[in-house]
């Protein structure tokens, strides 16, 4: 996040990025929940769900500021 530092809520201060990708981290891991995955195995898909994400989305950014 871009202030780790403050105690507010971290929505306020994430980048749209960020915030596409928790959105669908919470959607993941509600459907991973109905599934019945213990919290380990969850944490797991999800850490590498998001890498994926923020690599996509910051990677599509990228290319669109430079064109």
């Amino acid at each position: 996040m871009q202030n780790p530092d403050k105690q507010d809520n971290v929505r306020d201060f994430a980048s749209l990025e960020q915030l596409v990708v928790l959105s669908n981290m919470e959607s993941i891991n509600a459907l991973l929940i109905r599934q019945g995955l213990p919290q380990g195995e969850r944490l797991v898909q999800l850490n590498s769900a998001a890498i994926t994400q923020m690599k996509s989305l910051v990677g599509s950014s990228l290319k669109k500021r430079l064109r």
